[in-house]
């Protein structure tokens, strides 16, 4: 099979989705205006360890937020946003906080989620994630396509629940990833491979 993505395809859903998988899944927290605001994305990965920096790509809008979503507009007001890392036993939880609720309506209290203090910024974060980068806003690059944002954020801030560090390194008890669809993995067996 081939098709060019501005043609489409005859497939009963995009491929796209799915083609680039496992995704981390970046849930991220931010304060605005209107309140605390928490929503997942699985286009999110780290870009960079020195200084340490992540992406997230926002690819659609709401009616009651203009050209984009909450999270976007919350970080264009604060300038600050915090991605929480997601396990198997947060995973219907962070499902939950992907319902496209009002503007001002607090996802952490629709999902059931305890929130905790960020240190250096002003934006609550999931208690219970096993880890948690306070971001400070970069950059904001509009991309191709309505309503396509990439925020680009600098971590000033590291959280990480403390049974998640094993012998020095970090080590949750699992990672919840995207595949696409609706679909999700739970990453539990990992092995070392040494660079030659």
């Amino acid at each position: 099979m081939f098709y060019r993505p501005d043609k489409g395809h005859d497939l009963p859903h995009d491929p796209f989705h799915a083609i680039v998988a496992p995704r981390p899944i970046g849930w991220i927290s931010t304060r605005g205006q209107m309140g605390d605001n928490l929503a997942p994305y699985s286009f999110f990965t780290a870009v960079s360890a020195n200084p340490a920096q992540v992406i997230f790509s926002s690819t659609s809008t709401k009616p009651d937020r203009g050209d984009t979503k909450d999270t976007v507009t919350q970080i264009r007001e604060s300038g600050v946003f915090c991605v929480n890392l997601v396990t198997s036993d947060l995973g219907a939880q962070m499902n939950a906080t992907s319902a496209m609720l009002a503007a001002g309506e607090d996802e952490f209290l629709a999902a059931g989620l305890e929130k905790a203090a960020c240190e250096v910024i002003d934006c609550a974060r999931v208690a219970a994630a096993p880890a948690a980068l306070e971001c400070r806003l970069v950059q904001i690059v509009p991309l191709l396509g309505k309503s396509n944002f990439m925020v680009l954020g600098a971590v000033v801030g590291v959280h990480i629940r403390p049974d998640c560090v094993i012998d020095g390194r970090y080590s949750p008890p699992d990672r919840l990833s995207r595949l696409g669809y609706m679909d999700y993995a739970t990453v539990t067996e990992t092995f070392e491979m040494a660079r030659p």
